[in-house]
């Protein structure tokens, strides 16, 4: 009798959609449960032309791929599938679609940039899930001009979600993404930004020589029709220049010039939605909310801002992403503007926004 496995279920899920091919897989030497440096079990990798030519690149190792329960057998079908909710391992497999070129070899860096993430699962504990999204600080591919230095994840539109003898998993898809298409996602709702992303991207398929669909009219009128629509989901951004106070109820709050685009739409996202909203710095908070009274409080390290419709309107218009003191009337609060560096991977400052 066959011994039906999480790694089998997973394989035979790709094939259901390529009977045609074997796939081509990389197997770690030397896992990391076993005390290896990579978490991975390994990466197989699919010929598709399903959108455009593309690699389909899957993980093996974030769920659980082998069991010791010599009961879990099968005659060769797969309906030994558990179905009392149980989640296996973390829940998902991550894919990738490259663009295919001339080459007949995929190429080897989507596998380090999956194997890096799943460093930073195992390293953390924090997991991805359909809609998350995170700054790779860099190019997704090393030493490369691609503008796409972000990951944006999305269940994979093709592979979805299936049982498999250890619990239920989904495939999902790591999304290549430039910055500002990253902070335009957070100022709406991860899911519905890449579902409209995929209407003009088929399949999510990461190009690393594509620009920003940020300056096509027809999505950004989508995404601005969203924004008003449903408001923003994220309800924290991070900040490292961020400075608070409060004496004699006077306000004071310090911000990065190349921030202030971004806080201001999250901001009109959230308020308006009388949903609260939070700037984190490393050793300050401003949080923002809805209130009938304006009104400014210091909580511990947190700058608490009650912000009415009339307030809002003010700040919104006062802002600019420029150098300068800007001093609210409807409220006592002043926002200072500093410069923003904007540093390379080696710490070196290649851009200044004042």
């Amino acid at each position: 009798m066959e011994i039906i496995d999480g790694f089998t279920y997973i394989s035979n899920r790709i094939k259901e959609f390529y009977p045609e091919q074997e796939g081509l897989y990389y197997g770690t030497i030397l896992p990391g449960y076993l005390g290896g440096n990579d978490p991975l079990d390994g990466v197989e990798i699919w010929k598709s032309d399903k959108g455009c030519p593309h690699w389909l690149y899957v993980t093996y190792g974030f769920t659980d791929l082998y069991t010791d329960d010599e009961d879990d057998t099968d005659e060769g079908d797969c309906d030994d599938t558990n179905d009392d909710n149980q989640v296996s391992g973390f829940g998902f497999e991550l894919t990738f679609r490259l663009k295919r070129g001339e080459e007949d070899t995929p190429p080897g860096w989507p596998i380090n940039m999956l194997q890096n993430l799943a460093r930073y699962v195992f390293s953390t504990g924090n997991t991805f899930d359909s809609g998350h999204y995170l700054n790779a600080n860099g190019p997704i591919a090393l030493e490369t001009d691609t503008q796409l230095t972000c990951i944006g994840f999305l269940t994979d539109p093709e592979l979805g979600r299936i049982n498999t003898v250890n619990g239920s998993m989904v495939f999902l898809e790591a999304i290549g993404i430039t910055e500002d298409e990253h902070y335009s996602m957070m100022c709406w709702n991860g899911n519905s930004f890449l579902t409209e992303l995929t209407k003009h991207i088929p399949y999510g398929i990461t190009d690393l020589s594509r620009t920003t669909l940020m300056n096509q009219p027809d999505f950004r009128r989508a995404w601005e029709q969203g924004v008003e629509r449903d408001g923003s989901s994220s309800g924290v951004l991070c900040l490292t220049d961020l400075a608070v106070s409060l004496e004699n109820n006077k306000g004071y709050l310090r911000l990065g010039a190349g921030h202030i685009d971004q806080i201001l739409t999250l901001l009109k996202a959230r308020i308006e939605k009388d949903r609260t909203f939070a700037l984190q710095g490393k050793d300050a908070v401003a949080c923002f909310e809805c209130a009938k009274r304006s009104d400014i409080d210091l909580d511990d390290i947190a700058l608490i801002i009650s912000l009415t419709p009339e307030n809002l309107n003010e700040l919104c218009q006062l802002l600019k992403p420029h150098v300068g003191l800007y001093l609210m009337k409807t409220m006592p609060l002043t926002i200072e503007i500093i410069p923003t560096h904007i540093r390379d991977n080696n710490g070196n400052i290649v851009q200044t926004i004042e």
